[in-house]
């Protein structure tokens, strides 16, 4: 790669981000994608796509998330206090389109099985993780929630899903990111 193929740096912005500027930047962070899954108080399965997730503490235990304030699926597992955080391959568009969108039902149709700690989980993903909620902050128009982990679960041994340029998967070109058709679109949430 030479001098001449990279393209300038943008200039700095002296205001403040808007939320698509927020986006896009905070876009080129490649992560893993999650699924964080829980019941209601009235035993009902929810569930949300999320990727930010990651692990805080070996001793005692903890890992985090970040959940947005306006979610359906958050404050019911929040009223409840125990999640799982379902990790996802690279091959499961479907599970991510389907906790990811506010369109169609999460788990119908769905082959899941609810756990021993009492909450979805759900098939073929690379590894769960089972936890209490320990804390949650308030930050901005999300909450960080951190849970002291309970147990953890091994599934398979695949590549995991990331998301990066508000897409899934990365190529060897930066500037390209693969996407699944009809997946994610601006009015979905993560969390």
């Amino acid at each position: 790669m030479t001098a001449e193929s990279l393209s300038p740096p943008e200039a700095a912005e002296e205001t403040e981000p808007t939320p698509l500027r927020m986006r896009r930047v905070m876009g080129t962070f490649a992560s893993g994608v999650t699924v964080v899954t829980g019941t209601g108080r009235d035993g009902a399965p929810v569930g949300f796509a999320c990727q930010s997730f990651a692990s805080v503490s070996l001793e005692p235990p903890l890992v985090l998330f970040c959940a947005d304030h306006r979610g359906r699926a958050w404050p019911r597992i929040r009223e409840s206090g125990r999640f799982s955080v379902n990790i996802l391959g690279a091959e499961q568009t479907d599970l991510c389109g389907r906790f990811g969108s506010g369109r169609g039902r999460k788990y119908e149709g769905l082959d899941w099985e609810l756990s021993r700690w009492g909450t979805p989980s759900l098939p073929g993903v690379l590894t769960r993780v089972h936890a209490d909620v320990h804390a949650v902050h308030p930050a901005g128009d999300h909450d960080v929630v951190v849970g002291r982990v309970l147990a953890l679960e091994t599934v398979t041994e695949r590549e995991p899903m990331l998301f990066f340029r508000g897409g899934f998967g990365v190529r060897s070109t930066a500037a390209a990111a693969v996407s699944a058709p009809d997946v994610w679109g601006w009015g979905d949430h993560w969390g």
